[in-house]
């Protein structure tokens, strides 16, 4: 299939199988060529290389990510677009499923294709909407994926990848960088996709690192804190922890000086080193 004039593409598509795009499943093609090019530069994805995409939409990418991978593993929740999908691409090394992926097991059906492959990569151009909750399901629950190339709203992209005492950094930068390093690889106009979103987008690589030198005791407790830790953000630490724990608020003031933190401290000035040493002394406290 050629890849010359992209645009002609996804309009030819679209026209010939009567396709309405649902603003329900934040529906956003991508239809720039050079985009589509640099993307698939950034994973380090070779012949060898299971890739799992999620929301391939029209098969803009997937189409370049068949060209590269052994295998493509695709997530589409649109039955219209599944239909598509397998009418355009006759070939064995795709495998779309129409699932939500929010309520899959991706190392499941994963282990299911029974295919041999040097690693798991996922890439996708995910809808705004549920972004965040699709990343953390995949370093949460995945022991088989190694690297993800993922398109997000730009803002959310500042967030992955923002260090501490800064405005973006959040919960979500810390839970996302204990397991990974994160770096923004490429930032996306708004015009290079149909129909064209309110906001900018970027593509954030997402390298899990294989051997985390410092873990929490229990890492459900680790990200229960850092989400309790801001819950109000412009509340002390003391005061986020008391409101979620009923801890006695001098008692954790003292915590806080034997890891030697401020007692007026908020949550944007730990680092995750600071987040799992306070988590491991409260596993013992609570």
């Amino acid at each position: 299939m050629s890849k010359v004039g992209t645009v002609s593409r996804t309009k030819n598509i679209i026209d010939k199988h009567d396709f309405h795009i649902k603003k329900k499943y934040g529906q956003n093609f991508l239809i720039d060529q050079n985009i589509l090019n640099k993307i698939v530069q950034i994973p380090s994805i070779t012949s060898e290389t299971l890739v799992v995409e999620i929301g391939p939409g029209l098969g803009s990418l997937t189409e370049h990510l068949l060209d590269k991978a052994k295998h493509v593993l695709a997530y589409e929740i649109d039955a219209e677009l599944v239909q598509i999908l397998k009418e355009v691409f006759s070939t064995d090394k795709l495998t779309v499923l129409n699932r939500d992926f929010l309520k899959c097991d991706i190392d499941s059906d994963i282990v299911e294709l029974n295919i041999t492959y040097d690693k798991v990569i996922v890439v996708a151009n995910l809808p705004y909407y549920i972004t965040t909750p699709i990343i953390l399901k995949i370093i949460e629950e995945s022991m088989l994926v190694k690297e993800m190339v993922l398109m997000t709203q730009q803002e959310v992209a500042q967030r992955l990848t923002s260090k501490p005492s800064t405005k973006d950094y959040n919960s979500l930068s810390i839970a996302i960088q204990y397991k990974t390093k994160a770096v923004i690889a490429l930032k996306v106009p708004r015009t290079v996709f149909i129909p064209s979103p309110n906001v900018d987008s970027s593509i954030v690589k997402l390298s899990v690192i294989e051997n985390i030198e410092q873990k929490p005791i229990s890492e459900e407790l680790f990200y229960e804190i850092v989400r309790a830790s801001f819950a109000q953000r412009r509340k002390t630490l003391v005061n986020n922890l008391f409101n979620k724990y009923g801890i006695e608020k001098e008692v954790l003031i003292n915590l806080l000086n034997d890891l030697n933190l401020d007692s007026r401290i908020r949550a944007e000035n730990l680092s995750v080193s600071d987040f799992i040493r306070l988590s491991d002394i409260l596993y013992k406290t609570i």
